[in-house]
């Protein structure tokens, strides 16, 4: 594998200090299947040289039996990794790869096509700050094009670019690639993200990956790696809301004790005065440790442990934030939530919800409305089938801290656990605090209770009919 730096060989120590003090962009390529995400991957590495000659030689082996570019090398295969996917070409799991070049740092998610594994996108796009998705020339804007551009921006990805892929077969279309691109512009007014690119590009031949292409010369706009490598997104970090959820309790002996967690908003200063959510309690920051040393300011992302002033009772799920900071503290909020279990949300169900550390019980207990992602328009739903997206009243057993997702994301993100099985079943973006309404903690919640009973005998007894269960319910 060759490198692009030069210092690499002349000078390790400066070429590992800038490679340190490199941007990282995460960034997720998506869209409808078969559109080329994996092969696009594959290419932006190989043509980047970052591919060593063993995991060259090893595609070009596996290409013989699991390829399905002919006599080419597969560069999907780079990426999907899984038996499973190699036999039947799709990417299934979300696969991740690093590479850099001189001017950035790179993590790519290679998320799934595949209608039946939105959830898996899903998950991907949460950490990301750009979306690549994929168009194939041919079909132009489809179904999951828009399912997902549309969780993109739910989960707050501001820049979109979008890669009309395989011009090579519509001849290396101009009219083609401007007729995606109304089509595309059209749905995206909708959209709430201000930063869309488009590039025309052939992940299968190179153009315009890495490298501009010689049969698009319509096309005056930046290969694919030069927009990755130029787009801003510091831009897009709250640096001012502090927020700092506890993931652990770090205590190694009787003279330490310091409170470990990513800081997900704002800058961490030591001496900086702080208050402990929800106690209220108040202190000092009096260190920032890391395993590299002690921090002058922390920044969003980073991994820190904070010890204070003062000996306070902190936990798991507490948050760290500015002492004059004012936080909502609530006990049910509405959010936009991504159903990806088989079995259909029904309101009322008991679940977990975790939310920056914290495991909370609660339910789902009002649809509010569900969208159509063809359109985006908002219909009323009875309950949510699989990768459904809807906005839903979340009510919660007693008062936690909240942010809105567009504050914070990482304190205004959470996920769906069943009770029953342990399993994630969805993703929620908290938009804001909803009226009080949800069951009080230390009640019994009859009716959700209920409706669990009702599941569990329809899972374990499915034979029985309504009436046995509503004799056992004693109705």
């Amino acid at each position: 594998m060759s490198h692009q730096s030069e210092l690499i060989a002349d000078n390790i120590e400066q070429y590992l200090h800038e490679h340190e003090n490199k941007d990282l962009l995460r960034f997720i390529t998506c869209g409808s299947v078969d559109d080329g995400k994996s092969t696009l991957i594959g290419r932006l590495l190989h043509d980047s040289k970052m591919i060593f000659d063993d995991q060259l030689a090893a595609i070009t082996q596996a290409s013989k039996k699991s390829g399905t570019t002919g006599e080419e090398v597969d560069l999907a295969l780079l990426v999907d990794g899984l038996q499973s996917e190699r036999e039947q070409g799709i990417t299934i799991d979300v696969a991740y790869r690093f590479f850099s070049t001189d001017k950035r740092k790179f993590i790519i998610a290679d998320t799934p096509g595949h209608e039946q594994y939105t959830r898996n996108m899903a998950t991907g796009a949460s950490t990301a700050g750009l979306a690549v998705i994929l168009i194939d020339a041919r079909y132009g804007v489809q179904t999951q094009t828009k399912r997902h551009s549309f969780i993109a921006d739910l989960v707050g990805i501001r820049h979109l670019v979008i890669a009309v892929n395989k011009m090579d077969l519509v001849e290396y279309s101009q009219a083609r690639f401007d007729e995606i691109v109304a089509e595309y512009r059209a749905f995206a007014e909708q959209l709430g993200a201000d930063d869309i690119r488009f590039v025309p590009l052939s992940a299968l031949k190179g153009d315009n990956v890495v490298n501009k292409s010689e049969t698009m010369e319509w096309y005056d706009g930046p290969a694919l790696l030069e927009l990755l490598e130029s787009v801003e997104v510091r831009a897009d970090h709250n640096l001012t809301d502090l927020r700092l959820p506890v993931q652990y309790v770090n205590r190694p002996n009787l003279d330490f004790r310091g409170y470990a967690g990513t800081l997900e908003a704002g800058v961490l200063r030591p001496g900086q005065a702080v208050k402990v959510l929800p106690s209220g309690k108040t202190s000092s920051v009096e260190r920032i440790v890391t395993f590299d040393g002690d921090l002058d300011d922390a920044y969003p992302g980073q991994a820190i442990t904070v010890t204070l002033e003062d000996e306070i009772d902190i936990s798991r799920g507490d948050w760290i934030v500015a002492a004059d900071a004012e936080v909502t503290e609530a006990a049910a909020f509405d959010a936009d939530i991504v159903w990806m279990s088989e079995q259909a949300l029904e309101p009322g169900r008991q679940v977990d919800i975790r939310l920056a550390g914290r495991s909370v019980a609660g339910s789902v207990d009002t649809i509010h409305y569900q969208v159509d992602v063809n359109t985006l328009e908002q219909h009323q739903a009875e309950r949510l089938e699989l990768n459904a997206i809807a906005r839903c009243r979340v009510a919660l057993t007693g008062e936690v801290p909240i942010d809105s997702y567009d504050r914070s994301p990482g304190t205004g993100s959470f996920i769906v656990i069943d009770r029953l099985s342990n399993i994630t079943v969805g993703a929620g973006m908290i938009r804001g605090a909803a009226e009080a309404g949800g069951v009080a903690a230390g009640e019994v919640d009859w009716a959700g209770f209920e409706v669990e009973l009702n599941a569990l005998v329809r899972k374990y007894f499915p034979h029985w009919e309504a009436k046995d269960i509503s004799q056992l319910l004693g109705r």
